[in-house]
């Protein structure tokens, strides 16, 4: 394995989840307060669980690249960019492809454009949010 990277949610996201879970107790205080609390805590673990579940991993390796559930081999990885700021807003939004493989997160601002060569695939390109655009777009174009 040349690199990896999960792309968890970040310290807000877990602030809002614990927000979100507080509504547990307003809808259920007219009942009890344990209610409301036991609904709370039901609610945060339930978004925990899912904010978890939900988090996709990006693997290079010598030969493939795994970005979220797609797996597509190395032989087929053309050109890579990084984006940052307002260059990462635009390939998010107005420069997209409609035919993109997308794997992006809101809460992780650079997002890394690797070029597809496969004749067979209509896919152009993937753009995926990571943490790391550096080292990801050093282990894509070592060969």
């Amino acid at each position: 394995m040349i690199y990896k990277e999960k792309l968890w949610p970040n310290a807000w996201m877990w602030i809002i989840a614990a927000g979100v879970s507080g509504a547990g107790i307003l809808v259920f205080a007219p009942i009890s307060a344990a209610a409301g609390y036991t609904a709370a805590a039901v609610l945060f673990a339930i978004i925990a669980v899912l904010l978890i579940l939900s988090t996709p991993s990006i693997v290079v390796t010598d030969d493939a690249l795994t970005v979220g559930r797609a797996t597509i081999e190395r032989r087929f990885v053309g050109a890579v960019q990084q984006f940052r700021g307002e260059e990462a807003t635009a390939e998010r939004g107005t420069r997209l492809n409609g035919l993109a493989y997308l794997c992006i997160r809101g809460w992780i601002d650079p997002v890394v454009k690797v070029d597809i060569t496969d004749p067979a695939d209509r896919t152009p390109y993937w753009l995926a949010s990571t943490r790391n655009p550096d080292q990801l777009t050093a282990a894509l174009t070592r060969r």
